[in-house]
């Protein structure tokens, strides 16, 4: 009786505490210089693919990656989840830059041709 009342925040389930656990350790085993890498890697990757200039847009870049670095960190299960995880956005990024889907393509080609006459269209009856 006296385990279940002084665990409520575990959930109430010893399951859920080891796996809460399991969770912390792969986290306290990634050190913080590594972590760091791995963000400069992200921003690298980004500044390949976004546009940016200046001190202002580097920085802006940076907090990007850190942001997405912290939110895989916080939610994967284990080093090799938050790698993968990371690995595969960036490849994802990596791909699209390289090889642009060619239905976008045509839909940017046609929303482009028919915007500068739409403006010119409506200009030209004020």
């Amino acid at each position: 009786m006296d385990t279940s009342n002084g665990r409520p925040t575990q959930g109430g389930s010893a399951g859920g505490g080891v796996s809460s656990m399991q969770s912390a350790d792969w986290r306290s085993q990634l050190q913080a210089d590594s972590r760091q890498r791995i963000v400069n890697k992200i921003t690298d990757t980004l500044k390949k693919h976004l546009p940016f200039s200046g001190d202002e847009g580097l920085q802006e870049l940076q907090k990007i990656a850190v942001r997405f670095e912290e939110r895989i960190y916080a939610v994967a299960t284990s080093q090799s989840d938050y790698l993968r995880q990371i690995s595969l956005k960036m490849l994802t990024m990596e791909t699209r830059s390289q090889n642009p889907m060619p239905d976008a393509i045509q839909s940017n080609s046609a929303a482009n041709s028919v915007n500068p006459s739409d403006a010119a269209g409506n200009q030209g009856g004020c």
